[in-house]
């Protein structure tokens, strides 16, 4: 689903006693963090600025980093569990034909006639390419991300259209 904040991470737990917490990135490229100069959390409708600081990626892959001025372990144990946003001023910019996974979460899938298949649920990365998994009235639906079967995007709208005679090609369905 488009939104203008794209979910970068979530806390994980306090790292030391000054103030540092540990973040499971949810970017492909964590050293993103290193020039972010904040981040923000949602709080209802409302996404609150933080800012960011003492930021380091380590070998494991996890983000260490000083949150909105905490100074103690206390008050990094408060920021446990948050998800932390960026603006999309402030997000990578995509290629032609490339998406965030979260604006393809909850798309509608219809085929060329505009009959609805089902529900984007999740994007997979095997490995050469990415497979839709898709909540259809006969259960989930995995389908590769091909050119010739997924004919257009459009994030905004949430809808992608895939041409409905290549399925029975590619598509998998759950038993």
């Amino acid at each position: 689903m488009y939104s203008e904040y794209l979910s970068i991470g979530e806390v994980l737990k306090p790292q030391g006693v000054r103030g540092q917490v540990k973040v499971r990135p949810d970017t492909d490229d964590p050293a993103r963090f290193e020039v972010l100069e904040q981040v923000y959390l949602k709080e209802g409708d409302r996404y609150i600025a933080w800012p960011v600081s003492d930021v380091s990626v380590r070998a494991d892959g996890y983000v260490y980093c000083t949150l909105n001025h905490a100074q103690t372990r206390e008050d990094a144990e408060k920021q446990r569990g948050t998800v932390l946003y960026i603006d999309r001023a402030h997000a990578v910019q995509l290629d032609e034909n490339q998406y965030f996974i979260s604006d393809l979460l909850d798309c509608t899938v219809c085929d060329q006639q505009g009959n609805k298949l089902g529900v984007i649920k999740d994007v997979l990365q095997p490995g050469a390419n990415d497979v839709y998994e898709i909540k259809t009235p006969k259960g989930l639906m995995y389908l590769p991300v091909l050119p010739f079967v997924v004919k257009s995007v459009d994030v905004r709208a949430g809808v992608i259209v895939v041409d409905e005679e290549r399925l029975p090609e590619v598509a998998v369905f759950e038993d």
